[in-house]
């Protein structure tokens, strides 16, 4: 469990761009990813990591939630490359502007990666991430979620991930998606995606 405060210090001594919501409009969402460093490269096949969003709402309080996710492509993927480069891991940092609702594989709304990210390729097939071969461009790192299942939660990656940004709970999903949708309304379909990894916060 993380806070808001934790994140948004952790952001900030990065020198990455934390939205504030100066003037005070509502919904300028701070999407934060948390890779669990614990495990360190090995490959868990679980949804292990964190998902966050912070924002002010309307009235200038500040909300925020934390879903299971993972930020690691499944075993299924790292075992059967979809890429001859090999499976891609999305490199920690800030990428801003990067994302923007749009539907996922043309079944349903999700934020798809509309601008350049940097992602590792590991190739070798085996069960630990290889945190090298850094490659900058248009992936389809979407964030999306894993199960359609009303009131479901996946518990093993799988196929869910090819290097997505995956929320495991369906309702979790939704919540996080009804809060994009209302940031859209206000200030534009474009989203900026900061991933950390949990050995960065204190």
């Amino acid at each position: 469990m993380y806070t808001r405060e934790q994140i948004q210090t952790t952001v900030e001594s990065k020198g990455y761009k934390w939205f504030h919501d100066n003037r005070n409009k509502g919904y300028d969402v701070n999407i934060v990813g948390i890779r669990n460093s614990k495990t360190k490269n090995r490959v868990t096949n679980a949804f292990d990591d964190t998902m966050t969003i912070s924002y002010k709402c309307e009235e200038g309080y500040w909300h925020f939630h934390e879903y299971d996710c993972t930020t690691d492509p499944g075993t299924h993927w790292v075992e059967n490359l979809l890429n001859s480069d090999g499976v891609a891991i999305l490199k920690p940092g800030q990428y801003r502007g990067s994302h923007k609702i749009r539907l996922h594989q043309g079944k349903y709304e999700a934020l798809g990666q509309k601008k350049p990210v940097t992602v590792y390729r590991d190739n070798d097939q085996n069960n630990t991430y290889d945190y090298d071969n850094a490659t900058t461009g248009i992936y389809g790192i979407n964030i999306h979620r894993a199960t359609a299942k009303t009131g479901g939660k996946s518990t093993r990656v799988d196929k869910w991930s090819a290097g997505c940004q995956v929320i495991a709970r369906n309702s979790d999903f939704n919540e996080f998606m009804d809060i994009c949708r209302k940031a859209r309304g206000i200030h534009g379909n474009s989203f900026s995606y900061t991933l950390l990894v949990s050995n960065d916060l204190t």
